[in-house]
C-alpha cells in the first residue's frame, strides 16, 4: 500500500541528499562487499539488508513507497546525520567508517 501523503517533502529531499550513491553505484558496492572468496551473493541478495532496500527505494517513484520504505528513509537520513556534518562536504575517515555508510547508500568522499 503507497502511503506518498506520508511522506514529508523534508524527509524526501534529505534521503535524496544523503544517499548520494546511484542505484548502479550501490548495487555494486553491495555485490563487491558480499562477495567472499569461495562464495558470491545472489545479486538481488547482495549485501546488507539496509542496503537492498535503500536500492529499492531508490528504483521507486514517490507516489508507490510503503510505510516500510519511508522507515528506512528516515533511518538511513538518521544515520548519516549522527556520523556527518551538516554539510556533507567530502570527509576523508577510516576504511570501516566509510564502508558502513557506503552500506546504505553514502559516500563520505563523494561530492555534494
Amino acid at each position: 500500500m503507497a502511503v506518498s501523503a506520508q511522506i514529508s517533502d523534508e524527509l524526501w529531499n534529505e534521503f535524496h541528499a544523503v544517499v548520494n550513491m546511484t542505484s548502479r553505484e550501490l548495487r555494486e558496492w553491495l555485490s563487491v562487499e558480499a562477495a567472499g572468496e569461495e562464495t558470491e551473493e545472489v545479486p538481488d541478495r547482495a549485501g546488507k539488508p539496509t542496503g537492498r532496500r535503500v536500492l529499492d527505494v531508490l528504483g521507486k517513484r514517490r507516489t508507490d513507497l510503503t510505510q516500510t520504505d519511508v522507515e528506512v528513509m528516515a533511518r538511513v537520513c538518521e544515520i548519516v546525520r549522527s556520523q556527518r556534518d551538516p554539510s556533507l562536504d567530502p570527509t576523508a575517515g577510516g576504511t570501516d567508517w566509510r564502508h558502513s555508510l557506503m552500506d546504505i547508500g553514502h559516500d563520505p568522499l563523494k561530492p555534494a
